[in-house]
């Protein structure tokens, strides 16, 4: 649990650096102000898949596969619902909101899916 929580720290920080380089070079117009709160948000929901994965593993493997399909789905629609909410109630470039969005979305399922892998394998 502790190596996946560290790999989780090490893949937050290098998700967090193309953004923190594009706001001190001055390209701010490709990093919304919205980009922080769904980074915190996603990387919470990935962070509580993980950790639910990584228990569940522990106590019930044959569980395993259902839980992470559940938790993936409850982290895909509450991340359309961010998405919405943020479209629908602030005025905000949307191109470039979708473009941070999926961003942060897609590599964060990206890791969920490497943990997933790795934990499978391991267990082989």
């Amino acid at each position: 649990m502790l190596k996946t929580l560290r790999s989780f720290f090490i893949f937050t920080v290098c998700l967090a650096l193309p953004a923190v380089l594009l706001s001190y070079t001055g390209n701010d117009k490709y990093v919304l102000p919205q980009f922080w709160g769904i980074f915190i948000l996603l990387g919470a929901l990935t962070l509580g898949l993980v950790v639910a994965i990584g228990l569940v593993q522990k106590r019930h493997p044959e569980l395993y596969a259902q839980t992470f399909l559940i938790m993936t789905i409850v982290k895909m629609l509450m991340a359309m619902l961010l998405a919405l909410l943020i479209v629908l109630k602030t005025d905000v470039d949307r191109p470039v909101f979708m473009l941070n969005f999926f961003y942060i979305y897609f590599l964060n399922t990206g890791f969920e899916v490497y943990v997933l892998l790795r934990n499978l394998r391991n267990q082989n």
